[in-house]
């Protein structure tokens, strides 16, 4: 009835203030998401830019090198402190993507490689990629922790600059194309199932930091690598020898190895004061989130 209508037109009116105060009144909050967002940006076209020029396999398995500089510069930018199970895990996931990127170097590989692909730019794009993804994704967490605005009104803001930014650099690149075919021309259904895959992916990405721990994602990040080698061995017949196996292996241990739970701190013999335990921090609280 009248009332229903009310609430919905004062909730409408809440959200609506809600968003100006977001974005028009703190826009100098709203400034510091213009840097991960166009990071964001490059990011995700370098991700295209990689997975035209190398193999799927290998691509997947080169692109879990955004953990170590994830790592490294969540250590460097927010302090954070790494067991030392974690370090040997990065040693290990680089050990492994280094036995992969030489095999896939050599000359016997190119028989893996489709026409018109260059080895050497899909190696620096993914590099590039997951040192971008590193960097906006700590960077991010550290805009999260200085401020009491929330992670949606947060991923707002990053889809305002991303979309900016976006359309600005598609009307550089294809503007007179756009405008003589129309924005939609070519949008086969493979082209709208990749969107739809890379929206429902996001989605899927949110429920398990909610709703799960680092170890099943993990296990995730490791299903995905062998689901993408075995699907490119049977649809475009990519070829798995003993280095790729082993490389992609040393990625797969590496990636669960590093979402393991810290270990508590071995128990003290004597028990320190009630209020140096209520300051002492969780050991468990601090955990590194990949995007």
């Amino acid at each position: 009835g009248l009332s229903t209508l009310a609430n919905l037109a004062g909730n409408l009116k809440e959200f609506v203030m809600y968003l100006y105060k977001g974005l028009i009144v703190e826009y100098m909050d709203v400034l510091k998401m213009a840097v991960p967002s166009l990071i964001y940006t490059l990011q995700n076209n370098l991700q295209y830019v990689a997975i035209s020029n190398l193999p799927v396999a290998t691509f997947q398995v080169m692109y879990q090198f955004k953990i170590l500089t994830t790592a490294v510069f969540s250590v460097l930018m927010l302090k954070k402190s790494l067991s030392r199970l974690q370090w040997v895990s990065l040693v290990i996931l680089f050990t492994g993507i280094a036995i992969v990127q030489v095999t896939q170097e050599e000359g016997k590989a190119g028989r893996d490689r489709a026409p018109g692909q260059n080895y050497l730019v899909g190696l620096l794009a993914v590099l590039v990629s997951c040192v971008s993804s590193g960097f906006a994704g700590v960077y991010f967490e550290k805009i999260l922790k200085g401020t009491s605005a929330s992670i949606w009104l947060r991923n707002v803001q990053l889809g305002i600059f991303g979309t900016v930014l976006g359309l600005a650099a598609m009307s550089c690149k294809d503007g007179s194309a756009i405008a003589e075919k129309g924005f939609f021309f070519a949008y086969t259904p493979m082209v709208w199932s990749v969107v739809l895959n890379q929206a429902v992916g996001g989605l899927l990405v949110a429920m398990v930091v909610k709703y799960a721990d680092n170890i099943l994602k993990g296990f995730a990040a490791s299903l995905s690598i062998v689901i993408s080698t075995v699907a490119s061995v049977h649809i475009f017949g990519f070829h798995v020898d003993l280095y790729f196996a082993l490389g992609a292996s040393l990625v797969i241990a590496a990636v669960y190895l590093y979402s393991l739970p810290k270990a508590p701190a071995p128990a003290s013999s004597s028990l320190p004061p009630a209020s140096s335990l209520s300051a002492e921090p969780d050991s468990y609280s601090t955990k590194l989130v990949i995007k």
